[in-house]
């Protein structure tokens, strides 16, 4: 019972994630709206699609890049749209 909750809470998750990233991609395509963009991708980090019971140290090399790689255009778009306002 508990697995099939966590694979449950799991699925959650990744949609999630993946549902604040298109919501980004519309923000920045068809709204035009830089900062509303850096705000969904920021907030589809707090859904991190890994499994969150393996600790930082113990993810396999891609995973940890891909996170980084996402905070990094986090922080590249807010920059963009803050200069640009």
């Amino acid at each position: 019972m508990v697995k099939n909750e966590t694979n449950k809470a799991q699925q959650f998750i990744k949609v999630g994630y993946a549902l604040f990233v298109i919501l980004a991609i519309y923000h920045l395509l068809i709204n035009k709206n830089v900062i509303d963009c850096a705000t969904n991708l920021g907030i589809a980090l707090i859904f991190d699609p890994f499994n969150q019971q393996v600790s930082w140290n113990n993810r396999p090399k891609w995973q940890r890049t891909w996170l980084i790689v996402h905070v990094l255009i986090v922080i590249t778009v807010l920059v963009i749209g803050l200069l640009n306002k």
